[in-house]
């Protein structure tokens, strides 16, 4: 379970305002450099082309889903960002359950995209790139466990082979100083999370595991990619994805 629950993973029992006043101070004196890097990444040399056709999703988890979905509701093309759980069974796909770290699975999110404005490859740049350190095996930052891991899951054997040909690319140009253990997996099923995960960072800014840990996240995706990076967030309860999109989904 996320130690930033109680409010108290960095400051113990300093309330939360004055702990994130002491996180912002800290930032910007250099006293504390945020959990997250952005590290500058090659395009994958494996991808779709942009092209106009039905919405696709992708599947990843990288530590704790907050983050990662702050990260990818700030991409063009991205239409909406759940988060959830995959990699275990519908059964223990709960928040409390999956915190064990017993059942499989990760907390993960599904990214629905326009293939015609950013490719599959683009959104995997960006998640080895900024949205969490691919070389950080079964934890995240002060997130420790299973159901934090670094992993793909694809829909398709394009997916599979895109996500495999680019970890194996950034291994060889060792672009990272420790090998990718990102773990590349049949995607079985996704189960959105509990509604008060959803959207999590854009509705607490200021809570103190954010401001450390996540709100660099997303300035390190406008700083290394201007290009794509949306400024106003696109939040689920938006409705982004119309029900017959969902449904041709299936998830």
């Amino acid at each position: 379970m996320k130690q930033a629950r109680a409010g108290n993973w960095l400051f113990g029992g300093v309330g939360a305002a004055l702990a994130t006043t002491l996180v912002v101070g800290f930032l910007s004196l250099g006293g504390l450099h945020a959990a997250e890097r952005a590290t500058a990444v090659p395009a994958p040399g494996v991808d779709n082309a942009l092209a106009s056709g039905p919405l696709q999703t992708a599947v990843l988890s990288g530590g704790c889903f907050w983050g990662t979905q702050g990260v990818f509701e700030h991409v063009k093309g991205v239409r909406q960002v759940l988060a959830g759980y995959s990699g275990g069974a519908a059964s223990t796909a709960s928040y409390e359950t999956v915190s064990s770290g017993t059942t499989g699975h990760a907390e993960s999110i599904r990214v629905i995209f326009d293939p015609a404005v950013v490719s599959y490859g683009e959104i995997l740049r960006v998640f080895f790139s900024v949205a969490h350190d691919p070389t950080q095996l079964n934890r995240q930052g002060p997130d420790e466990g299973t159901q934090y891991r670094s992993s793909i899951f694809f829909a398709d054997p394009m997916q599979q082979k895109i996500a495999t040909a680019y970890i194996a690319q950034l291994d060889q140009a060792h672009v990272f100083s420790r090998p990718v253990v990102t773990r590349v997996d049949p995607l079985k099923g996704f189960y959105p999370a509990e509604g008060y995960h959803q959207d999590y960072l854009v509705r607490n800014p200021h809570q103190p595991y954010i401001v450390y840990n996540d709100l660099p996240k997303v300035e390190n995706l406008k700083r290394v990619f201007p290009d794509i990076y949306l400024d106003k967030p696109v939040l689920t309860r938006d409705n982004n994805v119309t029900g017959e999109v969902a449904a041709t989904l299936g998830k």
